[in-house]
């Protein structure tokens, strides 16, 4: 059985981090160890993960990347899933994690869709389709392949271990998902999962300078990356990268 990390970043959100921990706790396959990044908060963010059973992880520095990457740096796992504090994930969503890593020795990352709670219908569907479709649609445009989705998403360690050093974690106002999505090498496969479900908050949405702030984030991280190896480029190595791996499977069949 291989062994399932599942870190969660969080600053001063710990109510929501309980709902997510409890959530874990209800999974049909528990996760081997869960660790939280308290991201210095001055709320009883630790003191929550503690209390559930997690280990927690400090990082005073504050930033989403810096957090996500001190939790998989502590984390043991040959599997490193990621959620937000926010996230509720589905109670067979450890399972279908490593359902799929186990089918697929050529997948490199996993993510899934983002199911928006605590608003209308009318906002769960621009969230789906508009805010977290596009999202997807966008970036698999400029990646040649789909996004991790940082809310909803896992990686082997070796995935890890390889981006940890291209990743600018020093950063504090790049949008890490995409980050660690830009900095994949182009024959790491990702695969989004309809069946990998986690629910998440429709924050982003309450209030205008909070969206725009994650908009920034995420055009200064296209702008790094981008500067760096053009979108089409990226596009061409991921194509080849993909009849490498097609070559592959044909021949171990």
């Amino acid at each position: 059985m291989v062994f399932i990390s599942v870190v969660i970043p969080s600053l001063n959100d710990a109510r929501m981090l309980e709902r997510c921990l409890a959530a874990l706790a209800q999974q049909t396959r528990a996760p081997d160890e869960v660790i939280v990044v308290d991201n210095g908060s001055t709320d009883d963010t630790a003191e929550v993960g503690r209390a559930a059973g997690a280990t927690v992880v400090t990082e005073p520095r504050r930033g989403v990347l810096r957090a996500t990457a001190a939790g998989f740096d502590a984390a043991k796992g040959d599997i490193l899933g990621r959620l937000d504090a926010d996230s509720r994930p589905a109670p067979d969503w450890v399972a279908r994690v490593e359902e799929r890593f186990t089918a697929d020795p050529t997948l490199f990352g996993l993510t899934g869709p983002g199911d928006f709670y605590d608003c209308g219908p009318v906002w769960q569907f621009i969230g789906k389709n508009i805010y977290i479709g596009g999202y997807y649609w966008l970036m698999s445009l400029f990646l040649g392949q789909v996004p991790l989705f940082g809310s909803n998403m896992a990686i082997r360690r070796e995935t890890w271990l390889d981006v940890r050093t291209r990743i600018h974690r020093d950063n504090p106002r790049v949008h890490d998902d995409m980050d660690i999505s830009f900095a994949l090498d182009p024959a790491m496969a990702v695969e989004l999962d309809d069946r990998l479900t986690a629910y998440i908050s429709a924050r982003p949405f309450d209030t205008l300078g909070g969206f725009l702030r994650k908009a920034d984030w995420a055009c200064r991280s296209m702008v790094i990356y981008l500067s760096e190896v053009s979108w089409l480029d990226r596009r061409r190595l991921r194509a080849e990268a993909r009849r490498r791996r097609a070559d592959e499977r044909f021949r171990t069949a």
